[in-house]
C-alpha cells in the first residue's frame, strides 16, 4: 500500500522561503503517479495548490503562480514544493496527494512575523 510522507514545514517570516518534500513508499510505480499539493487553512476547505503529471506538466492555483514551484525526482520517489515570497495567507497544513487518492498526513506551514 502506497504511503506518502510530507516534511519541510515550519515557521517562516513573510517574504521567506520553504521547500516541502513528499516521499512515496510501500509499492506502486512512482513515475506513473500524478502528484498534487493541497493545503487547508483553519476554517477553510482544502484547496489544490499545485500539481504535476507523470510527464512533468505542472499547474498552479492562481494565488501561488510565480511564487511556488512543484517538481519531482522519480529516482527518489519524491515530489517537492518550493515556496518563495511567502505570505501570511499561505499559512495552512500542506498535504501531498496522488492520482490513486492517497493522502499524506500533512505538514504545517506558518508564515508570521
Amino acid at each position: 500500500q502506497v504511503q506518502l510522507v510530507e516534511s519541510g514545514g515550519g515557521l517562516v517570516q513573510p517574504g521567506g522561503s520553504l521547500r516541502l518534500s513528499c516521499v512515496a513508499s510501500g509499492g506502486g510505480i512512482f513515475l506513473l503517479f500524478s502528484m498534487d499539493w493541497y493545503r487547508q487553512a483553519p476554517g477553510k476547505q482544502r484547496e489544490l495548490v499545485a500539481s504535476i503529471t507523470n510527464g512533468g506538466i505542472t499547474k498552479y492555483e492562481d494565488s501561488v503562480k510565480g511564487r511556488f514551484t512543484i517538481s519531482r525526482d522519480n529516482a527518489k520517489n519524491t515530489v517537492y514544493l518550493q515556496m518563495n515570497s511567502l505570505k501570511p495567507e499561505d499559512t495552512a497544513v500542506y498535504y501531498c496527494h496522488n492520482n490513486f487518492n492517497t493522502w499524506g498526513r500533512g505538514t504545517q506551514v506558518t508564515v508570521s512575523s
